[in-house]
C-alpha cells in the first residue's frame, strides 16, 4: 500500500476532513477501507452506502471505459459519493489519475469549476488536471499521474526532513500558494499527502482545489487557511509529529495541555530559522512568543520570510571508498551484479613461453638494430647540415634572420598565440531559483579536465525551465582580471544554448544582469568568442534552454569549461 499511496497523484485520501485547526481524523491504511467523513456519515468501501442525500459512488470496474480513452485499472478511493481510479490514457499511453462522481452529485458543478479553474493555472509545480468532462450521466475529472514522486507522508515515515529539505519544502511550497492565490485559487486541503517530491527533488501540489470541492470545503480565509496549513507542513518536516493534540497522517500529535510549542523544544537539533519560520504561521493570530516577530498571513508574506533567512546549502556527502573493479555482463538482469557461477577449483598455472627477443640472441640481434639505427639518424644530420651551408657560401649572402625582419617594422602586425587561462574556482549560479543553490556538490567537474565527469542542472520540465526562472550557470574565477579571448564549452545530453556573461569587478554580481553580456551560441561543443577585447576575472556560463533528459524532464550537463587569452 505504501507504493501505491507514494505514485498515486491527487487521490482523495481519506483523512484529516476537517479544517487543520480542528481536530484531524486519523489516516487509514487502506483507500478502500471503511471511512468517515466531517458530518459523521458513514460509508462502505464498495459505495453502495452514502450521506444523506448523496448519490451512490458509481459501480465501476477495473476496465471500464471513459470517453472510449481512459481505461479504469485500479480503484484507490471511494469517499462520499465518489471514487478516485489509477487509469491508462491509451491514446497517449501513458497512466493519469480519475476522480469520478454521478452527474446529479450536489458537487459535481463545483468540482467540475474547480478543476477547469486549475487547469487554466498551467504551473508546473502543481499537477495538472487534463481534462474535466460530464458524459453519461458521470462527471470525471482527468489529471497527472506521477509514478516517481513520493508523498511527503511516506517521506516523513522514515523521519523527520534534514534542515535543508524542510527549507525547499517551505519555499517552494509557500512560493507556489503564492502564485495560486493570486490568480484566485485556493487548496484548503494542503496535507501531507497532498505533497509529493519529484525524483529531483521538486516539491509539487496535487488536488488544487479539486480535492476542497470534492468534500465540499470552503473557508471564510482562504489565505490564512492555506498560511496555516503550510506552516502545519514545516512543522511535521522538523519534528515528524502533527503540530496538534489529535494524531494524523500518521504523525502523533502534541502533548496535550501544554499547547502549540515550537519545533526546537520538541526535538533537539532543530534549526532555529525554520522553527521561528513554522511558528509564524501557524500562530498567525498574533507575533510569537520567542522573539516577537510579525505573524505570516498569507503564503506571500510567508516566502517572503523564507527568502529573507540565510542560505540553508545541503550537507556533504560522506567520502565513502570506491568499490573494487570488476568485470560486469550488460545482459538483462546480470548487469553490475556478482556473478552466479561457483567458484572453480584453482586451475593449474601453465608455463607462458618468454615473450620474442628475450633470449640471448634476440637481445644482441635488438642492440645491433639499434646501433644501425643511430649511425643511419647521424649520418643523415650530417649530411643535412653540410648541405645548408654549401648554400649558404654559394649564395654570399646570409639568411636573413628573426631580428632582421623584426626590425622592418612587421612585429606589430603579428598576432600573439593565445595562451591557456587557469581557472582558480567556480560556484554554481542560480540567484533567481527558490533556494539559490544548483547542484554545488559537482561544479569541480567543469574544470577537472575529465571530460568523462560533469556538472548538471536539476530537471525541469520543459527546455526553458518551466518557464521558473531564465537560466542557471556556472561562475568561472580566474584569480585576476585577465585578457579573455575565447571560451569552449563541453555539454553532454544534447544541444545546449549558452551565454558568455563577463565582469571586470572584485565581486561576483547578485544577479544575472550585473555581468556583461559577451558571446553566446549553441550545441553540444560551444566556442564563445567576444566580439571585442574582453577583460574579467570572473566569467558567468549562462544555460538559456535545456535538452532533453531521461524521465521526460529536462537537464543541462557542463562536461569540460577551457578559457584562452
Amino acid at each position: 500500500m505504501a507504493e501505491r499511496s507514494t505514485a498515486a497523484v491527487d487521490v482523495a485520501d481519506n483523512s484529516g476532513d476537517e479544517p487543520l485547526t480542528a481536530k484531524a481524523d486519523a489516516a487509514t491504511t487502506d483507500g478502500t477501507a471503511h471511512t468517515q467523513d466531517s458530518e459523521g456519515a458513514g460509508l462502505e468501501s464498495d459505495g453502495r452506502e452514502a450521506s444523506a442525500g448523496v448519490p451512490a459512488t458509481p459501480d465501476l470496474h477495473s476496465g471500464h471505459k471513459l470517453a472510449g480513452r481512459y481505461r479504469l485499472e485500479e480503484c484507490v478511493t471511494r469517499l462520499d459519493g465518489f471514487s478516485s481510479w489509477r487509469a491508462v490514457d491509451e491514446k497517449l499511453r501513458r497512466a493519469v489519475g480519475v476522480h469520478l462522481l454521478p452527474a446529479d452529485h450536489p458537487r459535481a458543478r463545483s468540482v467540475l469549476a474547480a478543476a477547469r479553474s486549475s487547469a487554466l493555472l498551467g504551473d508546473p509545480r502543481f499537477v495538472q488536471v487534463l481534462d474535466a468532462v460530464e458524459e453519461d450521466d458521470l462527471v470525471y475529472v482527468v489529471h497527472e499521474w506521477l509514478p516517481d514522486a513520493t508523498e511527503l507522508t511516506a517521506l516523513l515515515a522514515a523521519g523527520p526532513l534534514e534542515a535543508h529539505d524542510a527549507y525547499q519544502l517551505v519555499s517552494q511550497i509557500s512560493q507556489a500558494m503564492a502564485a495560486a492565490h493570486r490568480e484566485g485559487l485556493s487548496h484548503l486541503r494542503l496535507t501531507p499527502g497532498a505533497v509529493l517530491r519529484s525524483s529531483t527533488g521538486q516539491y509539487r501540489i496535487r488536488g488544487l482545489a479539486v480535492n476542497a470541492a470534492l468534500r465540499g470545503i470552503s473557508a471564510e480565509k482562504p489565505l490564512r487557511t492555506d498560511t496555516e496549513a503550510i506552516g502545519a507542513l514545516l512543522y511535521a518536516a522538523l519534528t515528524r509529529r502533527w503540530p496538534y493534540e489529535s494524531d494524523a497522517y500518521g504523525l502523533a500529535g502534541l502533548p496535550k495541555d501544554l499547547g502549540l510549542i515550537p519545533p526546537d523544544q520538541v526535538r533537539a537539533g532543530v534549526h532555529r530559522g525554520l522553527s521561528e519560520i513554522a511558528m509564524r504561521a501557524l500562530a498567525n493570530d498574533g507575533a510569537t512568543a520567542s522573539r516577537q516577530e510579525q505573524p505570516c498571513t498569507t503564503p506571500d508574506e510567508l516566502a517572503k520570510a523564507v527568502a529573507a533567512m540565510p542560505r540553508i546549502l545541503p550537507p556533504e556527502s560522506a567520502f565513502t571508498a570506491p568499490p573494487e573493479y570488476q568485470r560486469t555482463t550488460y545482459q538483462q538482469g546480470t548487469y553490475g551484479r556478482p556473478s552466479a557461477r561457483p567458484t572453480a577449483a584453482t586451475q593449474p598455472v601453465i608455463a607462458v613461453p618468454p615473450p620474442p627477443l628475450q633470449s640471448r640472441t634476440g637481445k644482441a640481434l635488438k642492440w645491433a638494430v639499434s646501433a644501425l639505427l643511430l649511425a643511419a639518424l647521424g649520418l643523415g644530420s650530417w649530411q643535412l647540415a653540410e648541405t645548408v651551408l654549401d648554400r649558404n657560401k654559394d649564395s654570399g649572402d646570409p639568411t636573413p634572420t628573426q631580428t632582421d625582419t623584426n626590425d622592418s617594422g612587421d612585429d606589430k602586425s603579428a598576432v600573439e598565440p593565445s595562451k591557456p587561462v587557469k581557472i582558480v574556482g567556480a560556484q554554481d549560479y542560480d540567484p533567481l531559483g527558490g533556494d539559490g543553490s544548483e547542484k554545488p556538490a559537482s561544479i569541480k567537474n567543469v574544470y577537472d579536465g575529465d571530460t568523462s565527469s560533469y556538472w548538471n542542472t536539476d530537471g525541469y520540465f520543459s527546455a526553458d525551465f518551466g518557464r521558473l526562472k531564465e537560466g542557471v550557470g556556472v561562475v568561472l574565477d580566474l584569480g585576476e582580471v585577465q585578457q579573455v579571448g575565447n571560451v569552449d564549452v563541453s555539454f553532454l545530453g544534447g544541444d545546449t544554448s549558452v551565454e558568455l556573461r563577463t565582469t571586470d569587478g572584485t565581486s561576483v554580481p547578485q544577479m544575472p544582469d550585473g555581468f556583461n553580456k559577451a558571446a553566446k551560441g549553441s550545441g553540444t561543443k560551444v566556442s564563445l568568442k567576444p566580439d571585442k577585447p574582453v577583460k574579467a576575472r570572473y566569467l558567468l556560463v549562462w544555460l538559456t534552454k535545456l535538452p532533453p533528459s531521461d524521465g521526460g524532464n529536462y537537464r543541462g550537463k557542463i562536461s569540460d569549461i577551457k578559457v584562452t587569452s
